[in-house]
């Protein structure tokens, strides 16, 4: 069985940034008659509830299924390089109404807000927790955020772009405008996957591979408003990440807790990274979420809170991030990125680790 090799990776957000790199490389690939697969991540202008073309992927769990599928197709041998790419201009290209009504994927008498909220209220309900102990997680949350995002830009690109006051306010009873994603962001990215004899023939340095070891997806009868309550229960969130982990054979929150691992969680709304906590054996309760956050930063990217959601392309996003941070980390040998589709219907955890060679 082949490697599923991930050899490189580029983005362009807003005006900066190039995919020349990746460009370049699928062209060689071509110059060899090595078929590339492709594999898209379908933007905000293609209709939420149309159906999917083949080789097409929808949600904010698209890109770790589209991941799922390149590995598949390496390892089969169906294929020997696999593209995934996803465009969206969600700030220059939409006027404001068009991007609002697209985002109203449950119609405009359920919007995103406000499913959010009911979602949290379930989650707190079956945690036997309250409104004062979320608004606590939601604080520590995105104080967590703030550190990963320091991370990755100058004190001050951070300072300009942190959420001016107003954002602070609630929008719901649950939630204040900084916990939740901010998509105004004009994005493009590439992955490219291979196996060996492609990374080989493109004379590719093991220090800029990753193995993807792992990925594990879970998903409810349905999303929407109806579905609430199966959701909440994120067994198939734990179910993912169980499954991501034993593909890999490794046991990825002892990694992490020892600091051998990078983290990438889905950070939509607060329950959803607080759902990823739990279902990891991370921390077993609530309560324990504060610490834990005090301890170990839970992104790479500062949340789609602060490095912004571009709908459906946010892990892939992330897996971008990851690939050029973990083949940059002398101290970090595993990463795994988690993602989060609709409401939280669909769930998928991608591990990735440093190839050897």
């Amino acid at each position: 069985m082949s490697k599923a090799l991930l050899f490189s990776s580029a983005k362009t957000v807003d005006d900066s940034g190039s995919l020349q790199h990746c460009l370049a490389l699928e062209n060689q690939l071509h110059q060899h008659d090595i078929d590339i697969t492709e594999l898209t991540i379908d933007p905000l202008s293609t209709p939420w509830h149309s159906e999917i073309e083949t080789n097409h992927f929808r949600s904010g769990c698209g890109p770790i299924e589209a991941i799922a599928r390149a590995r598949e197709l390496i390892h089969s041998g169906q294929s020997e390089a696999v593209v995934i790419s996803g465009k969206d201009l969600l700030r220059s290209g939409y006027e404001r109404q068009q991007r609002l009504d697209l985002m109203a994927v449950y119609g405009n008498d359920y919007p995103l807000t406000e499913a959010y909220n009911e979602l949290a209220e379930q989650f707190i309900h079956r945690h036997g927790a309250d409104a004062q102990l979320f608004h606590q997680l939601a604080h520590h949350l995105f104080e967590n955020y703030k550190c990963s995002y320091r991370n990755v830009v100058s004190d001050e690109l951070a300072a300009e772009q942190l959420p001016d006051e107003r954002w602070y306010n609630h929008i719901t009873p649950l939630f204040r405008g900084v916990d939740c994603a901010n998509p105004l962001i004009d994005f493009c990215g590439r992955l490219l996957i291979g196996n060996e004899r492609v990374t080989q023939l493109l004379k590719i340095p093991a220090s800029e591979q990753l193995e993807i070891t792992g990925v594990g997806l879970g998903y409810t009868p349905g999303d929407g408003k109806q579905h609430v309550e199966d959701i909440v229960s994120y067994e198939h969130l734990e179910q993912a990440y169980t499954e991501a982990c034993q593909q890999a054979g490794i046991d990825f929150a002892a990694q992490f807790r020892a600091g051998d691992a990078l983290l990438e969680t889905y950070t939509c709304y607060p329950v959803v990274p607080i759902a990823f906590l739990l279902a990891s054996g991370l921390v077993d309760l609530l309560e324990q979420v504060p610490e834990f956050l005090d301890q170990h930063l839970i992104t790479i990217t500062g949340g789609m809170n602060l490095a912004k959601g571009p709908w459906n392309n946010p892990a892939l996003n992330s897996l971008i991030e990851m690939h050029q941070q973990l083949t940059h980390s002398p101290q970090h040998h595993t990463g795994a990125v988690h993602g989060n589709g609709g409401l939280g219907y669909k769930q998928g955890v991608a591990i990735l680790k440093k190839y050897n060679g």
